[in-house]
């Protein structure tokens, strides 16, 4: 087993991972070695992983370069749609300056007229995302990745074989499968580690360009906490968090301190920065890689999709699996979809799972941390 260093320290390498990798991606650029950023989950990584590209996300998650968005941007939009403008358009986020192509997909109506925008200064390839799961659509999304393959192809010059395709699903259903192990972690109660420390791992494994080195750290990483924890080093036994509603990242970290600080622990985030996108595997022994691919993106419980089973899915089995005491969705500002699904949400917490539920709405400023840590206490302090 690999031998890794204390846990605190490899947590914070894990929170400093997207700083470090701003230099990591020039270097790879003065390599010749393709770089495709991306904003989202829907986005099949593997196929740009077939040629030889690195894939990253691109910033979006700070209130930074707001103001300059806004210039081109309705103020009343979501911050998210703002932030990633505004990175762009300012070229502060050295991954969006350094990437050769940008990969936007049909998700919600204000990406979708953002991207427009930022076609004017970069090269943008725009997914057609099906808003619904059925076989139908499983169609268009398969020709879509198909034509993301043809696309790539066409503008490096290169050959993307189905073999390449197998191999990039393979090594990333062991990251996959690696982060999974180490999330179950969580499962443990009381907890072993905190839930800021979670994150940090699972946001920041996110921008090594290495994925084949992931599982490995990754697996050394859940096997110390493991070791330790029988030697009984865990947290007090605390209220048991559930984070679900939009991505979490960056300005919204809040949220997690927020329950932290108010004497909660975050043992698992359902939404895009923790279970939903590393949950599903790629089967591998589908014939149709292409098939495959279509099949486990598409099935991502977002809530951009209506109808939308596969989140309660997901949320239900996690409640479940991790012991969850109340759950605590974060909604961003103007996110319409996940701001209309939150009725949805608290009836399935409340009526089907028994448990309490809080919605929070906020942005990307730090203006409302008082607020957030009142209501966030008032809520643990209830369970």
């Amino acid at each position: 087993m690999e031998v890794i260093k204390d846990l605190p320290e490899v947590f914070e390498e894990f929170a400093e991972q997207r700083k470090n990798s701003f230099l990591a991606v020039k270097t790879l650029k003065d390599k010749g070695v393709p770089v495709v950023g991306a904003y989202c989950t829907y986005f099949p990584k593997e196929i740009a992983m077939a040629m030889g590209a690195a894939t990253v996300g691109l910033c979006s998650t700070s209130d930074e370069t707001i103001a300059e968005a806004e210039k081109d941007l309705p103020k009343n939009l979501c911050p998210l749609i703002k932030s990633s403008y505004g990175f762009a358009k300012t070229d502060k986020c050295p991954f969006f300056y350094f990437s050769d192509v940008v990969v936007g997909e049909t998700t919600c109506d204000g990406k979708k007229k953002m991207y427009e925008y930022m076609r004017e200064f970069k090269d943008v390839f725009i997914m057609e995302l099906p808003n619904t799961q059925g076989e139908e659509a499983l169609k268009l999304w398969k020709s879509e990745i198909i034509r993301f393959k043809e696309y790539l192809e066409k503008k490096f010059n290169v050959t993307i074989t189905e073999d390449d395709i197998r191999a990039a699903i393979r090594e990333e259903n062991k990251v996959r499968r690696s982060l999974k192990n180490l999330y179950s972690v969580m499962q443990n109660d009381p907890a072993p580690i905190t839930g800021q420390d979670l994150f940090k791992v699972l946001y920041g494994s996110g921008f090594k360009f290495d994925r084949s080195a992931i599982p490995a750290e990754v697996d050394a990483l859940t096997a110390k906490i493991n070791a330790e924890y029988a030697e009984g080093k865990m947290l007090e036994k605390k209220p048991r968090i559930l984070i679900t509603g939009c991505p979490i990242g960056g300005a919204t970290e809040k949220v997690i301190r927020a329950v932290e600080d108010n004497g909660g622990v975050v043992v698992t985030y359902e939404n895009c920065s923790g279970a939903k996108s590393i949950d599903k595997l790629v089967d591998e022994d589908n014939p149709d890689v292409y098939d495959a691919l279509a099949r486990r993106y598409l099935n991502i419980g977002c809530s951009v999709m209506t109808p939308n089973p596969n989140r309660l899915e997901l949320l239900g089995r996690l409640i479940d699996e991790y012991k969850v005491d109340g759950v605590l969705e974060m909604t961003l500002q103007a996110c319409h979809t996940y701001n209309v699904e939150t009725l949805a949400i608290r009836r399935f917490v409340n009526e089907q799972k028994g448990l309490p539920y809080i919605n929070v709405e906020t942005d990307y400023s730090q203006a409302d941390i008082g607020q957030l840590n009142t209501r966030i206490a008032a809520f643990i302090e209830m369970l």
